[in-house]
């Protein structure tokens, strides 16, 4: 089945990137994801981050913009446009290697692959169409981009099995009605199967709804299912 993530990614218009970091980083993360954007978030990427990174689902590159002594050779992938050009102007030219607009659903070009110390994939799965085992198709791309001895790190809010409390409930109910989540049935144990299916070493936790984590050691050979490029 073919799944498209062009509905979620089109709400990121210059207007809502203004109001991201309000809205997403401060109110959201702290009143209904319960999960400290500087404090957790902020400095779990810079633990993770090495000295060629690719950052997959940029939103408006707070993180990256906030480690002013993080690697200076970025990779920006992204399909929204509006999102990689918010990102890059806020990182800074000189920081960015390169941009790139696609789909992690997608396999991404030869050129890429092998090439990262570390990837990074924040806020983004949630967002991704499909089962928690339909998105590891975009953990098995992120792997791929990495070097043998490079580490994959992010963060994504769970739906099942995570305590909700009223604001973060409605906002649940919302955004995925609107398509904006896909992530009702996701839950930490899926997370965790599929991170595993990839890596050797996964390591996971839950702040709030929000499951943080880091994967390394990359499985030299794809796990034989339906993610599995063919």
């Amino acid at each position: 089945m073919e799944i498209s993530n062009e509905k979620g990614a089109r709400i990121y218009t210059p207007l809502i990137l203004k109001l991201y970091d309000l809205w997403v980083l401060q109110i959201s993360n702290n009143y209904a994801w319960r999960c400290h954007t500087d404090n957790i978030l902020l400095r779990h990427f810079q633990i993770n981050m090495a000295a060629k990174h690719l950052d997959i689902g940029v939103g408006t590159g707070y993180y990256i913009a906030n480690i002013k002594d993080g690697s200076d050779n970025i990779t920006l992938l992204d399909l929204n446009p509006n999102s990689l050009s918010a990102a890059a102007k806020r990182i800074g030219a000189h920081r960015i290697s390169q941009v790139i607009q696609h789909d992690i659903f997608m396999p991404l070009p030869e050129s890429e692959k092998g090439q990262y110390d570390s990837v990074s994939l924040y806020y983004l799965l949630h967002c991704l169409r499909g089962t928690m085992h339909e998105k590891a198709r975009a953990i098995e791309h992120a792997s791929q981009a990495l070097t043998d001895r490079g580490t994959l790190h992010g963060a994504t809010i769970l739906g099942k099995g995570a305590e909700h409390n009223g604001f973060g409930r409605y906002l649940m109910t919302v955004y995925n009605k609107k398509g904006i989540f896909s992530n009702a049935a996701d839950s930490l144990e899926d997370l965790r199967t599929e991170l595993e299916s990839y890596f050797d070493k996964v390591e996971i936790r839950q702040y709030g709804v929000v499951a943080v984590f880091t994967a390394s050691l990359k499985k030299q050979t794809a796990p034989n299912n339906q993610n599995a490029e063919k």
